[in-house]
């Protein structure tokens, strides 16, 4: 796994598959071959002021983090770009093995998306 760093990189995911969970946001896309290595799982993480002042956006990050090096390496796949966006008031609060589940289910989501319905 690499940590995502270019601003454009994330602008890239938030164009993407998008899955909304009770803990977090979870953007994901699939990279183009030119783009960097294939077989590395890239991932990002971010939260906005909403969360609360720096302390408390950096306690969200480090949640965050430590769900995606135990879930991501198993249910990512290769090739693709990951980005963890923290909710107000739930990142944080919420117990972790529900933020597990979230993470769990937003992949699962991400990876098999639900066809259009006529």
């Amino acid at each position: 796994m690499e940590n995502l760093k270019n601003r454009s990189d994330f602008l890239r995911a938030a164009r993407a598959n998008k899955q909304g969970t009770a803990g977090l946001m979870l953007q994901a896309r699939e990279r183009r071959a030119e783009e960097c290595d294939q077989d590395l799982i890239r991932i990002g993480f971010t939260c906005s002021k909403k969360i609360g002042n720096a302390v408390a956006r950096n306690r969200a990050k480090r949640r965050m983090r430590e769900i995606a090096r135990e879930l991501v390496p198993q249910m990512g796949r290769a090739g693709w770009d990951y980005v963890l966006i923290g909710r107000p008031g739930a990142t944080i609060n919420r117990d972790f093995e529900d933020l597990r589940g979230d993470l769990r289910y937003a992949l699962r989501k991400v990876h098999n998306p639900k066809p259009p319905q006529k």
